[in-house]
């Protein structure tokens, strides 16, 4: 097993059942997670006979760097995984810290039109050693740490829902990364069914949903989840989230030229999000070699901008990362699958 899919309380249960005491997972997880060693050789206030135990049961880390693009204020990693698998993540530099936007699936089953990543079907869900391992290996290349994680890269999250939970539970434990609640986002394209359980069991982490279009007829082109779930049933599961955690929502909105930015779309969108506690993510779309989607116009995201603010919308039209080394939003998706 690898030992980074165990949170603190898995790891004592783990640790109990190998006739040890509970006090050496803390022991354990402070090596891993403060010191951030490699081997269990080199935790030196554990007994030898006990770290052959450990090794009996347990690897440190399956995944290793393959590949480091960089581009100013951003960095792509191409991880090969032990299957011989790839993933990616995008490290990116802002003027309040380190934030990094990882994967938590080997493909994507939910298919928006507008995505490289969705190109590829799912393979599988990456495990939650998988997911915080992309976190450690940037920390260990950078020799810096990582203030803000956005699960937003490869993959749906909520198809991966139990690994992801345990992967923000490790990640914010004081004992662990220690990564502030409020620092990690997590990104969905609306599976409805788990909206309610997030409510409940990520403990404060942001929600985002890939919204994309103000109605059904517009979202049925680009998104096939909205056969699935439609724009009103993501809604309804939205408002009962606030109500439950009091958290505002980021909708985001990717602008595709003369498909979902048209004034119209706007004016639709705000009467939708009229009297939600929300902001709207305006992205601008990443044009891609295999996609025949166009970016909107900056004057036309102007005006979708100025609609939104004129009926009381908060918005933001996001800062742009990475384009030039297929690192933006939309544009994930390992080279070595087309090799």
């Amino acid at each position: 097993m690898n030992i980074y899919d165990l949170t603190l309380k898995e790891l004592e249960e783990k640790i109990i059942e190998m006739g040890e005491k509970k006090y050496k997972a803390l022991q354990i997880y402070t090596w891993l997670y403060k010191k951030k060693v490699k081997s269990f050789d080199e935790m030196t206030d554990i007994k030898k006979e006990f770290i052959e135990k450990l090794k009996e049961n347990f690897v440190i880390g399956t995944i290793k760097i393959e590949q480091v693009e960089r581009d100013k204020d951003v960095n792509k990693y191409l991880f090969r995984l032990s299957d011989n698998e790839f993933i990616e993540a995008v490290l990116m530099r802002h003027d309040y810290g380190l934030s990094i936007c990882v994967s938590s699936q080997i493909g994507c089953n939910m298919g928006c039109k507008f995505c490289e990543s969705g190109r590829r079907k799912k393979v599988r869900n990456l495990t939650t050693g998988e997911v915080v391992e992309q976190i450690l290996l940037v920390e260990e290349d950078l020799k810096e740490r990582i203030s803000h994680v956005v699960v937003m890269g490869i993959g749906e999250p909520f198809d991966n829902y139990e690994n992801i939970i345990r992967f923000i539970r490790i990640i914010n434990d004081p004992k662990g990364l220690e990564i502030g609640i409020r620092h990690i986002t997590v990104s969905t394209c609306g599976l409805v069914i788990k909206i309610d359980s997030f409510a409940h069991d990520a403990e404060g982490a942001n929600l985002a949903v890939s919204l994309h279009a103000p109605t059904n007829e517009v979202r049925n082109k680009i998104m096939p989840i909205n056969k699935v779930y439609k724009v009103e049933e993501i809604i309804s599961a939205i408002k009962k989230y606030i109500e439950k955690t009091n958290r505002r929502v980021t909708f985001e909105y990717i602008m595709l030229k003369d498909i979902n930015d048209t004034d119209k779309c706007a004016e639709d969108l705000s009467k939708l999000l009229k009297g939600i506690n929300c902001y709207v993510n305006l992205i601008p779309y990443n044009e891609t070699a295999n996609i025949e989607f166009k970016r909107s116009d900056m004057f036309q995201i102007m005006k979708f901008y100025d609609i939104l603010k004129k009926n009381n919308i908060n918005v933001t039209i996001r800062r742009e990362f990475g384009s030039k080394i297929s690192a933006a939003c939309g544009q994930l998706r390992s080279k070595k699958e087309e090799a």
